[in-house]
């Protein structure tokens, strides 16, 4: 299956008021090493409309992917629509991955194993 096709199945399973960093989702596609492909993806918009590009964040917590939107702060107003609280420090706006992070079980990564094989 292409990779992107991978991104955006996996982007479709991350619940609203959550985000996972480009790392995790690469990961739950079978390619951990490739978590600037999966930016790359969003960025260009491989991974079809409608994507939930917004719940996807750096490995700190930080909305780094302000770019592939309208308006540099889309990302922010999108999230905090849904709850999840954003706030400002030095490196940019961040969300606190503990409390808002996705946090997938093992259940979830072996049922995508199985839906990424077919």
């Amino acid at each position: 299956m292409d990779f992107y096709e991978r991104v955006k199945i996996i982007l479709a399973e991350i619940p609203e008021g959550r985000v996972a960093t480009y790392g995790q989702i690469a990961l739950l596609c079978g390619r951990p090493k490739n978590s600037r492909q999966v930016g790359y993806a969003l960025n260009r918009g491989l991974a079809g409309k409608g994507a939930p590009a917004h719940r996807v964040v750096n490995s700190r917590g930080i909305l780094s992917g302000a770019a592939s939107f309208d308006t540099p702060d889309m990302q922010k107003q999108l999230l905090e629509s849904e709850g999840v609280e954003v706030f400002w420090e030095k490196d940019g706006w961040r969300v606190d991955l503990k409390k808002f992070g996705w946090k997938h079980t093992m259940e979830d990564a072996v049922r995508f194993h199985a839906m990424l094989k077919k």
